[in-house]
């Protein structure tokens, strides 16, 4: 079971921002883990995919939830689950579903606005602070803004209107900000002087390196579905090979061997 979120919390405190290789299912989470990452964060899109649904909000709450448990299950390293918008329009039941995601031992979300008003997902931070309350548990709640990542403000404006929702969802009971899309160095800086909450920032390329984001403040880097997509991309390659020439050397030119791999679950 993975630790809890006080423990989730301190790792946003270290000398160099939390990095967080996001996982697709608890095969990737335990491989992620056995490497050496000090927390686990999941990518909606991968899982949403590995699961056979499109990104965006289409995967059934009872499947994350149930993914989310399984990987919990092999973990002793804390995880945060990527919930989009809590798949609900409903405050009240974001908050329902994020305590059953406490009860399978989840320690922090993300959940995002989108294209919605702030107050939306203002309302859903509080109700999730309300369920945690009422079950005796915390949660380290990230609030995802898609201001950059989905142009929801001109360029001279981004900055603000991301420190903007920032307030309003720190307000709310917000631990963190995370801005996918956040790359140029002084806009970096700006928010991280202005948000008041720990920034989590989003691998895309151009993004400086991990230490010099630590240098600006920056507290967390996600890989969000980069790694997923990376993979996909290798399968494809790899099906395709084997489909059009039949070859064998392809599929064992890199691969991680079957013994190592069984080993990674051995005792879960």
């Amino acid at each position: 079971m993975p630790a809890n979120a006080a423990i989730f919390r301190q790792l946003h405190d270290g000398p160099q921002p939390l990095r967080l290789p996001n996982a697709w299912d608890a095969g990737s989470a335990r491989l992620f883990e056995s490497l050496g990452a000090a927390a686990i964060a999941t990518t909606s899109a991968g899982l949403a995919w590995a699961l056979g649904y499109p990104d965006g909000g289409k995967l059934p709450v009872d499947a994350a939830i149930h993914a989310a448990a399984g990987i919990a299950r092999v973990l002793t390293v804390p995880l945060s689950v990527d919930m989009e918008n809590g798949y609900s329009d409903d405050a009240v039941t974001v908050g329902e579903t994020i305590r059953r995601l406490l009860d399978v031992g989840v320690a922090g979300i993300n959940i995002e606005d989108g294209s919605h008003a702030p107050a939306a997902l203002a309302a859903k931070i509080e109700a999730i602070r309300n369920a945690a309350a009422k079950s005796g548990s915390d949660i380290f709640v990230n609030a995802r803004t898609d201001v950059y990542l989905a142009n929801l403000a001109d360029a001279s404006r981004r900055v603000d209107e991301t420190l903007s929702r920032g307030a309003i969802y720190r307000a709310a009971g917000a631990d963190g900000l995370f801005v996918p899309g956040l790359h140029e160095p002084a806009e970096i800086q700006a928010i991280v002087a202005g948000a008041g909450l720990p920034l989590n920032v989003m691998a895309c390329p151009g993004l400086m390196p991990v230490h010099e984001l630590g240098q600006l403040g920056v507290r967390r880097l996600s890989a969000g579905s980069g790694i997923s997509q990376m993979l996909w991309g290798q399968a494809e390659a790899l099906a395709r090979d084997f489909l059009d020439n039949g070859r064998s050397e392809s599929l064992v030119e890199g691969a991680m061997s079957y013994a190592r791999i069984q080993a990674l679950f051995a005792g879960t």
